[in-house]
């Protein structure tokens, strides 16, 4: 069963967030090892969210709270205390309450820029990371595939698929009042990453020409070159010729020495962990605009019900896929055998290999129909009453759950 323990920006402290999100990288490889009931792993840590994804066994579903507890306490080896802070702040969902939040969660709904652009990506590459270090399931790579799908359909169902919401536009809008002309403001950009790019591109939509970009990774060269901005090589001596500094790295953190004298400068940090230290803000001559504040000045939805009703159906539908899927697996165990022992007669009696073809044709015909119905009866509550069809009519018995043997069984044979 899917799990989820989440605590996010609208519940948490963002410093607490910050300084979690530094220390995570081994969480899931070391929650996927805690215990055997934990099949598998997925950690997402966001500009405004931490959540661990877990796929756990009927001992774990059962005790929610003692998920939780073995998750915080997994924390805990690397952010000490902070663990029991976001305890205190966290929530759990389970089975189709954790995937409707995930889905959510990838379509941006969740998120402090609702609809915001990159949400969807990190989720994946969450995904990505786990199946790295070997800590996914088959249960997390389904939810996490649907996820990204679900997603898509909002985007392109939606206001969210033309809005390009994001927290770069949303903090280039609230400069909007502190820098008269975008045309003429020299802009760096902190940092190389998939963010930098969008920042550039934000930046171009308003007007920005001048813009440079400096790496503490020494990507900066290449960067520059690929986006046709300007290299830096010192970041103090970019910051004294930038009016605006706007950072998005993980790699480095602006300290209030990187910060010249006696210039008035505005520096948008988007970066959690945070990329520039909450001591730049006293500086004179400089105003901070860091995620925190961002938060606070974040729209509220205007997406109205439509979003989350999509969400929701989808969760729905892919729990009903895997309530019938005990049984679909049952069904085609059951005809494949059966076309096996054909193939062996057919081959026996000299048949060819376009003997073989149809009989394999005809057993996809005969499953397919079966197992359309088995998802509808699903999706309505009837799963027992398709079990109970199969048991009548072949003397099958239903095994639920479906180990992942039967669930990659499955997946085959939708594909084939």
């Amino acid at each position: 069963m899917l799990l989820c323990v989440t605590a996010s920006h609208r519940t948490s402290d963002f410093a607490v967030l910050d300084r979690v999100s530094r220390e995570t990288s081994t969480t899931a490889a070391d929650l996927a090892a805690s215990a055997d009931a934990v099949r598998g792993a997925v950690l997402l840590s966001t500009c405004n969210r931490f959540e661990a994804y877990l796929d756990v066994d009927d001992t774990l579903a059962a005790h929610p709270l003692k998920t939780v507890e073995l998750v915080f306490a997994t924390l805990a080896q690397s952010v000490g205390e902070d663990a029991a802070v976001l305890r205190a702040s966290s929530e759990v969902l389970l089975g189709e309450a954790a995937l409707r939040h995930l889905f959510s969660v990838s379509a941006g709904l969740e998120s402090i820029v609702v609809g915001e652009d990159e949400i969807s990506g990190q989720v994946q590459r969450a995904l990505a990371a786990a199946r790295r270090d070997g800590t996914t399931s088959s249960a997390l790579e389904r939810a996490f595939q649907r996820a990204a799908r679900t997603s898509r359909v909002v985007r392109q169902a939606t206001d969210l698929g033309g809005a390009g919401r994001s927290l770069v536009r949303l903090a280039l809008d609230l400069s909007s009042t502190r820098v008269p002309d975008w045309a003429t403001a020299r802009v760096l950009v902190v940092g190389t990453g998939r963010y930098a790019a969008t920042s550039i591109a934000a930046l171009r939509a308003r007007g920005a020409g001048d813009i440079r970009v400096f790496s503490a990774t020494g990507r900066a060269d290449n960067f520059a070159t690929r986006y046709g901005v300007r290299a830096e090589s010192d970041l103090r001596d970019a910051i004294a010729d930038a009016d605006v500094m706007l950072t998005c790295t993980a790699r480095y953190t602006v300290t209030a020495a990187d910060i010249p004298d006696a210039a008035r400068r505005l520096i948008i940090d988007l970066g959690l962990p945070r990329n520039v230290e909450p001591a730049v803000a006293a500086l004179p001559g400089v105003e901070l605009l860091d995620l925190e504040l961002l938060a606070l000045h974040a729209p509220l939805s205007e997406l109205g019900e439509g979003a989350q009703h999509m969400v929701a159906s989808a969760a729905a539908e892919f729990e009903a896929e895997a309530d019938a899927a005990p049984a679909i697996v049952a069904l085609r165990r059951h005809v494949f055998a059966a076309l096996d022992e054909e193939i062996a007669r057919a081959r026996a009696r000299g048949g060819d290999e376009r003997t073989e073809e149809a009989l394999r044709h005809l057993a996809g015909v005969l499953v397919h129909t079966p197992s359309v119905r088995a998802r509808v009866l699903a999706a309505e509550g009837r799963s027992a009453e398709f079990a109970a069809a199969l048991e009548a009519l072949y003397g099958l018995t239903v095994e639920s759950p479906v180990a992942d043997s039967g669930a990659g069984e499955l997946a085959d044979g939708a594909t084939a």
